[in-house]
């Protein structure tokens, strides 16, 4: 049993399974989570407290974007259920102490991504069931390793995706002692393109300009979807893992007796004051899921709940707020030493009346570093994104290192016989760049990736061709992802750099302090007797 005394004799399964429940770090949790929610007469968990510390109910599920299936909330219900069905084994009396063990380490144990999305497969099938939504997907073995087939539709992507997202933010909850809270269902359109366009057999009756999530009636090969999954949002398991972990952990923070979570879904206003924004919730945590680092926590920090900071202080640059061009762009990223996002949404024509998202895009690069202003290609690594209307993700290829260029004109009119590229690019070599935006920021050229070797090929913009591709730019939009620290920092730059200017503007006036010495009297010589012979200072 968990709180068992180290003098007692522990059986050696019991040994084994504590061992790997410490390489996870989380033991020291569990016992304390064992302690809270077990009867103390059997030493073992009741399934519904179990099933209570899992459980999420939701209220008033609204997303203007898609409609919420009717089956959406009674799946989110039997999401807890669903979970102790399938990973906790229980006895007569309740979940002993290994089995307990066991189950934490069936949801939260590190395995490849591969068995980890089986596992969510499972998870997703089983709780659709008894939601009286049952799935097409099939699993040859109760095992996460074994083979799955079968298909999803449009609407299980959908659910699949916003339960995850559920689950995400559910683990940002752990402050509040009962649980209520609001979470904001986001616009997963993008993501569920990218599915069905990578998946399934599409003929020529889609427009992904114009088209209803809910009237996508394609089937999804199982396999296909697997692979999708695995290329598109690898870090999708971790909701999961998080969810599982941090539910317990709430189970041991809260002191008042432990009830389901309920969280009424769809905060409009939040909403509509990033839709201002081309970063809105959906798009940031679609860049999250294939980022393993830190970034992906500071693209998602504004959507985050219980964060009401409408200052976007990681907004950087936004052409529409701070004026169009490479100087104010200039002005405004300069000094920041720091990973940073890039999104540029543009329109490449073909809009009609009444439908303005005909032809617009929305394309971004994730940056390691800030920008220089440099003449040649610079930077460690990257990510290219196509974002809207389909979301993809093109990452390093390992193959060259052209992944940044930024360069403004020289200063003073320097006459150059072979000048460079005034702009912003992304890929490719100089003069034949995958993404380049001009000085004025009016124009983006796009380039098939044949011309690029430094980040994955695939296509930025639907429909894109073999030749370049030149649009008008809507909106630019730079965020900071290196946290407070480097927006102080560049704080600082600035200030010394305005201190600099100062001080090189001002004029010393105790050098023209005797009037034989001032330029004013040498030019009226000069003028009164220009042939007069002057004796040359050496």
């Amino acid at each position: 049993m968990g709180a068992s005394s180290s003098t007692e004799q522990i059986p050696k399964e019991q040994q084994e399974i504590e061992n790997q429940a410490a390489s996870t770090g989380a033991l020291p949790m569990l016992r304390n989570a064992f302690s809270k929610l077990s009867n103390p007469q059997t030493q073992t968990i009741p399934l519904k407290s179990l099933q209570d510390c899992l459980t999420v109910v939701i209220t008033n599920p609204i997303n203007e974007a898609s409609p919420v299936p009717e089956c959406f909330p009674r799946l989110v219900g039997h999401l807890g259920t669903s979970i102790v069905d399938l990973f906790f084994r229980a006895d007569k009396g309740g979940v002993h102490w290994v089995e307990f063990l066991r189950g934490y380490i069936r949801c939260c144990d590190r395995m490849s991504a591969s068995m980890s999305l089986n596992t969510l497969y499972r998870l997703y099938a089983v709780t659709s069931a008894k939601a009286g939504h049952p799935s097409k997907l099939e699993f040859e073995s109760d095992e996460t390793d074994g083979k799955i087939s079968g298909s999803l539709v449009s609407a299980d992507v959908l659910m699949l995706l916003w339960i995850c997202w559920i689950m995400f933010q559910s683990s940002r909850y752990l402050k509040s002692s009962k649980g209520q809270a609001k979470i904001d269902l986001p616009d997963i359109k993008h993501l569920i393109l990218s599915a069905v366009t990578s998946c399934a057999e599409l003929g020529n009756d889609l427009n992904i300009w114009d088209c209803s999530i809910s009237s996508l009636e394609f089937e999804l090969p199982a396999g296909k979807f697997h692979m999708w999954a695995l290329k598109t949002v690898p870090n999708l398991v971790q909701c999961f893992n998080q969810f599982v972990h941090n539910r317990l952990q709430r189970c041991v923070l809260l002191e008042d007796k432990l009830e389901p979570s309920s969280y009424s879904v769809g905060d409009i206003s939040l909403r509509e004051v990033y839709d201002r924004h081309l970063l809105t919730s959906g798009r940031a945590w679609a860049i999250s899921l294939t980022l393993r680092s830190n970034l992906s926590e500071e693209i998602l920090r504004p959507f985050f709940p219980g964060s009401n900071d409408e200052t976007f202080e990681n907004l950087i640059y936004r052409s529409s707020l701070h004026g169009k061009g490479l100087n104010r762009f200039w002005s405004n990223i300069e000094g920041y030493n720091g990973s940073l996002l890039m999104l540029v949404c543009a329109s490449s024509g073909g809009a009609h009346e009444g439908i303005t998202n005909v032809g617009r895009w929305v394309i971004g690069v994730v940056t390691q570093q800030g920008f220089e202003n440099k003449e040649i290609f610079y930077g460690s690594s990257g990510y290219l994104y196509a974002i809207s209307p389909i979301f993809q993700v093109f990452s390093p290829s390992g193959k060259e290192k052209n992944f940044v260029y930024s360069h403004l004109l020289p200063s003073g009119g320097v006459y150059q016989s072979n000048p460079k590229p005034v702009g912003i690019a992304f890929g490719g070599t100089i003069e034949n760049e995958r993404i380049f935006i001009d000085e004025d920021f009016s124009r983006v050229t796009i380039r098939h990736h044949a011309v690029d070797k430094s980040y994955q090929p695939g296509s930025l913009v639907p429909n894109q061709g073999y030749l370049p591709l030149e649009a008008s730019i809507l909106e630019v939009e730079v965020w900071g992802l290196s946290g407070q620290k480097a927006k102080e920092e560049q704080i600082t730059y600035k200030k010394r750099e305005q201190l600099f200017t100062e001080q090189r503007r001002k004029v010393d006036l105790k050098t023209f302090a005797s009037w034989d010495d001032s330029p004013e009297k040498m030019m009226m010589d000069m003028m009164s007797d220009p042939n007069s012979v002057r004796r040359e200072d050496r």
